[in-house]
């Protein structure tokens, strides 16, 4: 990528978006273009195809997705498949449009059957059930692989798919109904210190495994194999390694300082026993992580305690 192509990061003020903006910036590319949900209805086909046509990027990232944890993705089911469906169709059709040639459309691991072998390959997409908690997201994000997969199949497009694990970091979401099992620890454990409370109430058994990624790794990533010109198939983006949720919880609180005990309601869902990913391909490349979980955890700390410490 020259320093001055024209970049359009979509969801640019989310998690993923804003550390793919930081890392584009970082980097010296000086013509990075976004658009706030306000100047841009990414749910308005016209509109985005507009855009894109007047735009004509040379890059496109897509970032933007409605996201949650097991309870909001179980509890807004139609809301997760239609919209995320609408988002990435209007997005991608949008690019080839405007004969955009290059694309990355990110995914997520929860694209793999539930009951998959472990690590999760690439290969395994489509081979099994999906876990049904978070089954509309999935299906979602499946369709919009076999979206980019099609154009570049039917048009010669170079429109590729990156795969991240569990994602955490800067602009996460803390909303304890929507966001995902860090940030929602960091926020519970957090209230519970300020409360004074001698214990705090973790969901599920604690034993799920889960692989945890630093969004700036994500983005530097992201980065890394469009800089390669990597249009490959869908590609896994991860650490490697994974903690069980009671690990993970016994690392926030640490870092946050709760002293009180932990405890597990058994009666709330687990979702998937494991997801770890595969990521022989990517490390094939060259990549590797910089941020490791409690430094990970901390800075995503601090981030919670700027944004939200007063709230």
């Amino acid at each position: 990528m020259q320093n001055t192509a024209r970049i359009f990061v979509a969801g640019h003020r989310g998690m993923v978006g804003s550390a793919i903006v930081r890392r584009l910036q970082s980097a010296g590319y000086t013509n990075v273009i976004t658009r706030s949900r306000q100047e841009l209805d990414l749910l308005n086909q016209q509109a985005v195809h507009d855009f894109l046509r007047a735009e004509r990027p040379d890059y496109l990232f897509i970032a933007a997705a409605k996201v949650g944890g097991i309870h909001a993705n179980n509890t807004y089911r139609a809301d997760f498949l239609y919209q995320n469906l609408v988002i990435e169709a209007n997005l991608i059709h949008g690019a080839h449009l405007a004969d955009v040639q290059r694309l990355m459309f990110l995914g997520s691991s929860c694209i793999y059957p539930k009951l998959a072998p472990q690590p999760l390959k690439e290969e395994y997409l489509l081979t099994g059930p999906l876990e049904p908690t978070n089954e509309p997201y999935a299906i979602a994000k499946i369709a919009g692989i076999k979206l980019a997969e099609a154009y570049n199949q039917q048009y010669g497009r170079q429109y590729t798919s990156a795969m991240p694990t569990n994602l955490y970091g800067p602009n996460d979401n803390y909303d304890l109904n929507n966001s995902h099992v860090l940030p929602a620890l960091i926020r519970k454990a957090h209230e519970a210190k300020q409360r004074g409370d001698a214990e705090l109430v973790v969901w599920g058994t604690g034993t799920p495994l889960r692989e945890f990624l630093y969004a700036d790794d994500l983005a530097d990533a992201c980065v890394f194999l469009m800089e390669r010109g990597y249009d490959g198939p869908l590609i896994n983006v991860g650490c490697g390694t994974d903690v069980s949720i009671r690990e993970l919880a016994e690392r926030v609180v640490r870092v946050v300082g709760f002293e009180g005990r932990l405890t597990f309601d058994t009666s709330k869902p687990d979702g998937t026993p494991r997801k770890l990913m595969d990521v022989s391909q990517l490390t094939a490349l060259g990549w590797r992580p910089r941020v490791d979980l409690d430094e990970g955890i901390a800075l995503a700390y601090r981030d919670f305690l700027q944004r939200h410490g007063n709230a």
